[in-house]
């Protein structure tokens, strides 16, 4: 069992692993940095087969309990006649809200604060009623395209799924390792397996809440430091609910990933069918790629997630 922290070592934890001025006092894009020409070009040359894999959930336009604020989507012409142009077509009207348990979405470096700071120490006023003026989505506006790892947590267990509230602790994931012949590295899209969404089919989206998700136990901090990755991921949100700490520490991972070290985060990615072809190729790695939506001043953005093989 990893060391179970107090609240004053997490908040020391979190300044041990901290990336700041590691680009320049002005960077907003954090580790995304680590991803330079030569990684996408290596990740390129992983694609052997040219099988791909989408990691996205589709869009959910009703609500239920793991998703109080679905997406809005609204047909505003049906292909019927009336055109301006004089020709039918169709057309709609989406609305999202990024954030939260329902949609796989890429969390910008501005989504959290620690002590009044945004990743790389700038003010937490800089998002304000117009957005975010610093470390906003735009910051990934060329793209994630680099190496994807995933890690396989219930493989190694044994079990179908993690249970939510389980932690995943560094011991787990160097398993996974081991287990799957891949080592996370430099400028890495790290992807942890929980078994969420196999969870979530078999007992509904009343097995979720914001206070019982499984994730990483904030041990896990140092060894994502050390392993230097770019980006990380999960089929749930990274940080395991309870975690064991109040507010404003209840997510460790969130607080450490996000504004300490400058990595952004990938929430709620479809792993399973992603998990299926890594165990049936022998290879969990792969050329990943990720654009999200160039929304300047946005907190986060809805994305499809795609591993080539």
């Amino acid at each position: 069992m990893a060391l179970e922290y107090t609240t004053d070592q997490i908040a020391n934890l979190l300044e041990r692993v901290s990336n700041w001025g590691r680009w320049g006092k002005d960077d907003q894009r954090g580790a995304l940095n680590l991803i330079d020409d030569h990684k996408r070009a290596a990740a390129a040359r992983l694609v052997q087969s040219g099988q791909s894999v989408s990691l996205s959930v589709p869009l959910a336009t009703r609500p239920s309990r793991d998703n109080p604020r679905p997406v809005t989507h609204l047909m505003i012409r049906s292909g019927v006649v009336g055109h301006p142009l004089g020709s039918s077509g169709a057309a709609d009207y989406f609305a999202i809200e990024p954030h939260g348990l329902a949609t796989t979405h890429l969390d910008a470096l501005c989504h959290h604060s620690w002590r009044g700071r945004l990743y790389n120490g700038f003010d937490m006023n800089e998002v304000d009623f117009q957005g975010a003026h610093k470390c906003a989505i735009d910051a990934a506006r060329e793209g994630i395209v680099s190496r994807g790892v995933l890690l396989d947590i219930p493989r190694i267990r044994g079990v179908e799924w993690i249970e939510p509230g389980d932690a995943i602790y560094p011991e787990d994931l160097e398993a996974a390792e081991r287990d799957h012949q891949v080592r996370a590295g430099e400028g890495d899209v790290l992807l942890v397996r929980t078994g969420r969404f196999k969870l979530r089919r078999a007992k509904g989206a009343g097995a979720f809440t914001f206070g019982a998700m499984p994730g990483l136990h904030a041990s896990c901090l140092p060894w994502l430091h050390q392993r230097d990755i770019a980006v990380l991921g999960s089929d749930a949100i990274s940080d395991v609910l309870p975690s064991g700490y109040d507010a404003p520490l209840a997510m460790p991972i969130h607080t450490g990933t996000l504004v300490m070290m400058g990595v952004h985060l990938i929430d709620n990615a479809e792993l399973e069918r992603l998990a299926e072809q890594c165990a049936r190729v022998g290879r969990y790695q792969f050329m990943f790629s990720l654009l999200p939506l160039v929304l300047e001043r946005g907190t986060g953005s809805p994305a499809n997630p795609v591993a080539l093989f």
